[in-house]
Formats: C-alpha cells, sequence, structure tokens
C-alpha cells in the first residue's frame, strides 16, 4: 500500500521573516479571507495554481521555496 504524500508549505515561516506578516495581511494581498490562510498554513486545502503563485510572489520566492511535494518512496 503506498502511502498518500500532502503538499507541505513555508508559509507560516515566510510570514515571519517578512515583518511578521499576519494571516489577515497575508490573506488581505492575495484576496482571501483569513480562514483561508490558515487553512492552508495547516494543510486542510490546497490552493488552486493560481493562488500558490500569487503567496510566492508576495514573499518574492519561488514556487517550490513555498511549496514542497515530498519524493514519493520507490516500491
Amino acid at each position: 500500500m503506498v502511502k498518500p504524500t500532502r503538499v507541505t508549505n513555508s508559509i507560516r515561516a515566510l510570514r515571519f521573516a517578512h515583518d511578521e506578516m499576519t494571516q489577515a495581511e497575508l490573506a488581505e494581498r492575495i484576496g482571501v479571507t483569513r480562514q483561508t490562510v490558515i487553512a492552508i498554513e495547516q494543510g486542510r486545502y490546497s490552493p488552486s495554481l493560481e493562488m500558490a503563485f500569487r503567496i510566492a510572489h508576495v514573499f518574492g520566492a519561488r514556487l517550490d521555496d513555498v511549496f514542497q511535494y515530498p519524493e514519493e518512496a520507490a516500491p
């Protein structure tokens, strides 16, 4: 049985590295609610590709610096 992989993210760390940006500030800058940012940070919601790019743009980061997809183990 293959264990499902999950996309992880570095949003919380990036917010703190950018003058301790709040979840509400990030939400406003990307056009979503604070609850959506919370859900993304906690891995309960995967953003659309467009939203993922908007998040990366806010931090001046590459998409794969914000979101990580773990490599699957070989069978």
